[in-house]
């Protein structure tokens, strides 16, 4: 216990530890991390078996309030106690580019199901016991169904998030070259068009011709989508994090990680929306009859 309160009242070093390893202090985060999460699985499966909404609205409350202590724990770390080596670094790069890579995994499940259902439509005879939302009468895109044009705002939404990844290209360099300004207003704008991205996306949900349990493709559709929408709405508040710590001076041209990991994340969100782009809203709404695959 007395070894727990003298590494708890460790010295902040200037020049971070006379050594390359991050000794974690005690935490409480992780166990209200598992407390919160679990609180938000209990209370979306009581929703699904129409329980009530507010055990779910604050299990999700609990969890951002978790998320939002702990990062300003790890902001306090690299700022101001210097625990952030170049071994530490190491550790920190690893750990994002396994978080995209299972991202990646992801989404690959939301492709796999559009793709299985778009190239082998399914004829389901009337007494069959599968579920006629995979009947899509042989052809595809199912009938009946109207699909978004792709070249109309799906495009210009595409457009938006390109232009999204050439300027946090523009805040990276800036910063590499210790112009913190200029990269704070190209961070800047890299939030407006995330949030215009999102702006536009609503704005295509609720003008759909379609809704979510309207058969395989609004499902495969709003799945998709839907969850690229919210990584869009997570890299946003991620920049946004990122803006903040530019004008506060967190970051120097040799020591800014937490940019790196945003900006890793936001390209791969704008390389997710390519492939839906063509996959999906390209593609998937080009009419195909039976055999013609």
């Amino acid at each position: 216990m007395a070894d727990a309160h003298a590494h708890a009242d460790a010295p902040i070093y200037e020049e971070g530890p006379p050594h390359p390893y991050h000794l974690v202090k005690p935490s409480i985060w992780p166990l209200t991390g598992a407390a919160a999460a679990g609180l938000l699985a209990v209370g979306a499966l009581s929703y699904m078996h129409d329980g009530p909404k507010w055990l779910v609205l604050v299990g999700f409350l609990s969890v951002l309030l978790v998320m939002a202590l702990w990062w300003r724990d790890v902001i306090k770390e690299s700022v101001k106690d210097k625990v952030h080596t170049p071994v530490v670094k190491i550790g920190l790069r690893y750990g994002m580019a396994l978080f995209i890579a299972s991202e990646v995994m992801f989404f690959a499940a939301f492709f796999w199901a559009f793709y299985n259902a778009s190239l082998f439509p399914k004829v389901v005879p009337a007494d069959s016991t599968i579920a006629m939302a995979v009947n899509t009468a042989g052809a595809w895109p199912p009938p009946l169904v109207q699909t978004v044009d792709a070249f109309h705002l799906p495009f210009m939404m595409t457009v938006i998030l390109l232009l999204s990844g050439v300027t946090v290209t523009w805040a990276h360099h800036a910063l590499i070259e210790g112009h913190r300004v200029e990269a704070g207003r190209a961070l800047g704008l890299t939030v407006l068009l995330g949030v215009m991205f999102t702006g536009f996306q609503a704005y295509e949900y609720a003008h759909a011709e379609f809704g979510f349990r309207e058969g395989i493709y609004p499902s495969a559709f709003f799945m998709a989508t839907g969850f690229h929408g919210f990584h869009v709405i997570i890299g946003t508040i991620f920049l946004t994090v990122c803006w903040w710590r530019t004008n506060q001076g967190h970051f120097s041209p040799k020591s800014h990680f937490g940019f790196e990991a945003a900006a890793w994340y936001w390209h791969f969100v704008d390389v997710v929306w390519l492939f839906l782009f063509c996959s999906i809203y390209w593609w998937g709404s080009i009419p195909r009859l039976p055999g013609a695959n």
